[in-house]
């Protein structure tokens, strides 16, 4: 048994392209969600701990980007709290969290995602040196998914690489609404070498939470068909995955962007989260399709910032089109030049 030791991950952001939008329960999603992970937006946690005598739970000191953080303090404290009851080695521990991101927290990007997986994959590692437990490398990864999600829905799907299911959805009978799983096995070699350029048009705080957000969703009056598109759409997301069909996953992607913001707008009270220069570098995004006939597609969060996703056979061109066109709608010029990536890096651990 481990006494004292130190525990680091590395674990990176994802972008969704069928929806999460709404749950139930604890953290459980009411539609499946199909995520791409990145590679370059990341978060680094890094955890010393020290078994205590005594049994009075966990105990910590956090510092967020080199500084302390009361926001992500009661957040981790939180997440602390409910994943105890799953890792019993924390009930009696103190831990030293150093936390911070690749990216800049006014990017844009949900840093949720990244952070609560990192914070969960070290929790995990070090309950199971502390107790000895021996587990597979799927089972640590699914157990690791599950943790993530009691902290944050999105974050279940960072614990892999590549593309990821997370929700129950017919024909993947190891599919779950507790655990993201890999679609590693489902994808075109079209799909492998996917890019995200992700357009920073606004980096200010949003008007309502993502939490604020999900909480709306149970009396919006279109949340049953919502469900069910969702359902429908991943389904079909995945079907043109394994077949590499590009047009299908543009249509998909792209619906399901105004999907999701319909559902911002017919919210009570309704918010809207786009910014006019999101709505125009859409509209240069369809005019430049249409004239080169090129295949790429885009998305966006619940936020104005748009996610250009293109294959690795066109990059040249885009990248010529985003820092001819595009960059001057961006906030300050700035973007992140991300990619698809293969998912969490164990640091360290002695």
């Amino acid at each position: 048994m481990a006494k004292s030791g130190k525990m680091a991950w590395r674990s990176p952001s994802n972008i969704a392209l069928v929806k999460y939008w709404g749950k139930w329960g604890s953290q459980l999603p009411l539609n499946p969600s199909v995520s791409m992970t990145l590679t370059n937006c990341f978060t680094e946690t890094v955890i010393e701990y020290t078994l205590k005598d005594n049994q009075g739970g966990a105990t910590f000191n956090l510092l967020f980007q080199g500084k302390e953080n009361v926001r992500f303090e009661d957040k981790v404290r939180s997440f602390i709290n409910v994943v105890s009851k799953e890792l019993p080695a924390l009930n009696s521990i103190h831990l030293d969290i150093s936390t911070h991101n690749s990216f800049p927290h006014s990017a844009g990007i949900a840093s949720s995602a990244s952070s609560l997986s990192a914070l969960a994959l070290c929790l995990l590692s070090i309950n199971n040196s502390i107790l000895d437990v021996n587990m597979s490398g799927n089972d640590f990864l699914r157990k690791a998914s599950f943790l993530s999600r009691l902290g944050s829905g999105s974050a279940c799907r960072s614990v892999y690489g590549n593309w990821v299911l997370w929700g129950e959805t017919t024909g993947f009978d190891d599919s779950s609404d507790e655990y993201a799983i890999p679609l590693s096995n489902h994808v075109h070699e079209k799909f492998n070498s996917y890019y995200d350029a992700i357009l920073i048009v606004n980096s200010g705080e949003k008007p309502i939470s993502s939490s604020q957000g999900h909480k709306l969703m149970e009396s919006n009056p279109y949340k049953d068909s919502r469900v069910r598109t969702g359902k429908l759409n991943a389904a079909s997301l995945i079907d043109a995955l394994k077949s590499g069909n590009k047009s299908t996953f543009s249509e998909i992607v792209e619906y399901e962007v105004a999907n999701l913001h319909a559902m911002f707008l017919t919210s009570h009270p309704s918010f809207i989260l786009i910014k006019p220069e999101t709505l125009q570098i859409i509209n240069k995004l369809k005019h430049f399709r249409n004239e080169t006939k090129l295949e790429f597609t885009y998305t966006l969060d619940a936020g104005p910032n748009i996610h250009l996703l293109y294959a690795e056979d066109i990059r040249d061109k885009m990248l010529h089109f985003i820092n001819s066109e595009l960059t001057s709608l961006c906030e300050d010029g700035k973007w992140i030049d991300d990619k698809i990536g293969k998912g969490p890096i164990l640091i360290d651990s002695n």
